[in-house]
């Protein structure tokens, strides 16, 4: 064969095979199953892991917020206040910055105001709020329970508690003369209780609702379980790291692991009692009892900007306001809690800059330290890369921004609501609502 035949003969096997390849391709993208840009695009630099926007597809959820008087939630900001007029957009009041410890449970108040805000739409809001029942997907009741404990109920003694006691009524009046409420049982109602004592009195008869917690250390499964209600983060009480840009952040930490709080908790919490005697006599551990005032706030933010590890033990619940502030300090959470649950944990995967241990492994002397001492600095660092790119998840705004926390929890509300339209069509269909526990 000649030369000019063989030219001929590789020109045209080379165009059938790059055709075959085209094809395959083209029907690979039309079925949804490759990305074009790692065929055509291979040189550009993936995004690096957290970094990316995580999947917030569909319209946002549509909500019809209950028009609650002032007193039921903003009217507990400023007490002093006579103002009765419905509270709109405009007349929105700042959260009081000297409201201390009470900030780390007004998710309620963040929520509330996620709806109030007029955006114009197009602000990547994962929920908007309609003043139409009848288009709502949910609907918001905004009562601030916690911040209600917190101001009514604090040293839960009677008659102190007794204000939180009548709000409580209150607001199950109105929802029990609602028939939205009545259609499904309250199913598709949102009600934040982050506070665990949160809705303390009557808390039974709003067991069937999407409740927005922050654990479910308190409660028994059939009143809060994953299956209906949504994990929030606390709401950090320290200033977030927004320039934590330094070239060698692995040296510049130089406290190996810090902790900075109450030691003397109910339940979980005693392991904070056990933790201080393991981690005594460590020069490069800071483990200091501590009280939530104003100036130890300021110096446990400083210390978690300069410490590699955070410790999170649990606190009267397993979870506490502990790691949140952590996470926007940049600071590697060390989780200890054998029950603990965390936010947004279908879409955030913990592992990628926290570390846990158990309560028989962190009780053992001398082996949480030595773990953390032999850790890899090129495996912190990548830790400490995802903090970076994963906090802004939460943090919560007024007006609300694309994925921040309140629109994360407005997309976990999104998430429940197929398993609530479920129950409530087939309740309003069966004759005998249980038949299927009967069969033998």
């Amino acid at each position: 064969m000649s030369n000019r035949s063989q030219k001929m003969y590789g020109k045209a096997a080379f165009a059938l095979v790059f055709a075959i390849l085209i094809l395959l391709i083209t029907y690979s993208i039309f079925i949804g199953t490759v990305d074009i840009r790692s065929y055509f695009l291979p040189l550009l630099p993936s995004p690096p892991p957290g970094a990316q926007p995580l999947c917030a597809t569909g319209p946002p959820l549509k909500v019809y917020m209950y028009d609650l008087p002032r007193r039921f939630n903003v009217g507990m900001l400023n007490r002093k206040s006579t103002e009765q007029a419905p509270i709109t957009a405009r007349t929105w009041p700042t959260w009081p910055r000297n409201s201390g410890l009470k900030r780390q449970h007004s998710v309620e108040y963040w929520m509330m105001g996620s709806l109030l805000f007029d955006g114009d739409g197009g602000d990547g809001r994962a929920a908007v709020r309609v003043s139409d029942p009848e288009l709502a997907d949910a609907f918001f009741v905004p009562f601030f329970s916690s911040l209600s404990f917190n101001t009514h109920g604090h040293h839960m003694t009677d008659p102190a508690t007794e204000i939180d006691h009548q709000l409580q009524i209150d607001v199950l009046k109105i929802l029990g003369e609602s028939k939205y409420w009545q259609r499904s049982g309250g199913r598709d109602h949102v009600i934040p209780l982050t506070h665990p004592n949160a809705f303390r009195f009557l808390r039974p008869q709003i067991n069937a609702s999407i409740q927005i917690v922050v654990d479910f250390g308190r409660y028994p499964h059939v009143m809060s379980n994953l299956s209906k209600d949504v994990v929030s983060p606390y709401v950090h009480v320290v200033d977030s790291f927004t320039d934590d840009n330094h070239s060698n952040p692995y040296e510049s930490r130089t406290t190996l692991l810090f902790f900075q709080g109450r030691t003397f908790r109910k339940d979980e919490g005693i392991v904070r009692v056990k933790l201080a005697k393991i981690l005594a006599g460590y020069d490069d551990v800071h483990y200091e009892r501590s009280v939530a005032t104003g100036d130890n706030i300021k110096a446990s933010s400083q210390r978690m900007r300069s410490s590699k590890f955070c410790l999170h033990p649990a606190g009267d619940t397993p979870s506490s306001c502990r790691l949140f502030d952590a996470i926007v300090s940049h600071c590697v959470p060390v989780i200890v809690s054998d029950e603990i649950e965390l936010p947004f944990e279908d879409e955030i995967d913990y592992t990628k800059f926290s570390l846990f241990f158990s309560f028989k492994e962190a009780l053992e002397p001398g082996y949480m330290v030595d773990q953390l001492r032999k850790f890899p600095k090129d495996r912190w660092i990548e830790m400490w890369r995802q903090l970076s790119a994963i906090s802004h998840h939460f943090e919560f705004h007024y007006p609300p921004e694309k994925e921040d926390a309140v629109n994360m929890l407005w997309r976990q509300v999104k998430y429940k609501l197929p398993a609530v339209k479920l129950a409530v069509h087939r309740n309003q269909r069966l004759k005998i609502p249980d038949w299927w526990r009967r069969r033998k």
